[in-house]
C-alpha cells in the first residue's frame, strides 16, 4: 500500500524541507530517499514533486543550482533561512496536530 492523494496534500512540500535539512538534493535523490525511508509506503510522483519544488522555490524557501554527478548534468535543491524557518513552524505545528489526533482516535476501553 502507498500513501498519494488525500493523504498526501499539503505534506510534499513539509517533506521536501525536511530531507533538504539534511543535505542538498536532486529530485529523483529525494524521491528515493522518501520511497527508502517510508518502506516504500510513501511515493511522490515526478509530477507532484517538480511542482513543489516550483512552489517551494518560487516562495524563497529552497534555491537550485546545477551540478555534475554520474556524468550527468542535474538540478540541485538547497535549503534557504525561509525554508529552514518554516521547517520549524511546520514541526510545531504536526506535534500539535499529532496531539489534537492521538486524543480523538485512541481506542476506546473495549478496544475499538
Amino acid at each position: 500500500m502507498s500513501l498519494t492523494g488525500d493523504l498526501l496534500r499539503g505534506h510534499t512540500e513539509a517533506i521536501i524541507l525536511f530531507q533538504l535539512l539534511k543535505s542538498d538534493g536532486y529530485g529523483y535523490e529525494i524521491s528515493k530517499k522518501v520511497a527508502e525511508l517510508s518502506g516504500g509506503f510513501l511515493v511522490l510522483k515526478e509530477a507532484t514533486l517538480y511542482t513543489a519544488f516550483r512552489r517551494l522555490e518560487e516562495s524563497g524557501q529552497i534555491s537550485s543550482y546545477w551540478g555534475e554527478g554520474d556524468g550527468a548534468r542535474r538540478r540541485y535543491y538547497t535549503i534557504t533561512d525561509i525554508g529552514k524557518a518554516k521547517c520549524k513552524e511546520i514541526k510545531t505545528e504536526w506535534l500539535q496536530t499529532k496531539s489534537v489526533l492521538d486524543t480523538l482516535i485512541k481506542e476506546s476501553s473495549d478496544g475499538n
